[in-house]
């Protein structure tokens, strides 16, 4: 993004899989929230999930998570449990966000002298193992996947004639 763009945040790429019955969007670019709440797009059955990465910033962002369906905000935390950013919480329906909550905090999270990667780990291994997720990794890190520019901050082309 940088070299064909200039800035990272002047554009967003996505770069798009299939894993069994998941289709998934890698974005690169942007800020976080950028595409602003899942819950909308998780209408009519849909199953959405969220995870966020802010690497480019220079404070310790913690990555997040969130899962939508029918709708609904089901799941919303960030994978450190702790309050830099947000809520030490899991939010979203109660019924699910407890049960996501005791999970958790059985794997020993949020604990603040474990090692931010770590935490990073068990707390997305919980998840997974939850929600019934799993994508491949390999194919989603160095795959060659069909990709697109969402938006960038130059100026469209100009048509002649």
């Amino acid at each position: 993004m940088d070299d064909t763009y200039g800035d990272i945040h002047a554009a967003v790429g996505l770069r798009l899989g299939r894993a069994g019955d998941w289709t998934y969007a890698v974005a690169y670019g942007g800020w976080q929230d950028e595409f602003g709440s899942p819950t909308p797009l998780s209408r009519d059955g849909a199953h959405l999930c969220v995870l966020e990465f802010e690497e480019e910033n220079g404070k310790a962002v913690p990555p997040r998570f969130a899962y939508a369906h029918d709708g609904r905000l089901l799941s919303a935390c960030n994978l450190y449990l702790d309050d830099s950013w947000d809520s030490e919480e899991v939010e979203g329906d109660p019924a699910t966000a407890s049960r996501l909550q005791a999970l958790l905090n059985a794997a020993g999270l949020p604990d603040p002298e474990r090692d931010s990667e770590e935490a990073h780990r068990t707390a997305l291994g919980v998840i997974e193992r939850f929600f019934g997720l799993s994508l491949p990794k390999a194919p989603i890190v160095a795959g060659a996947l069909p990709a697109v520019v969402l938006e960038s901050g130059f100026p469209k082309p100009v048509r002649q004639g």
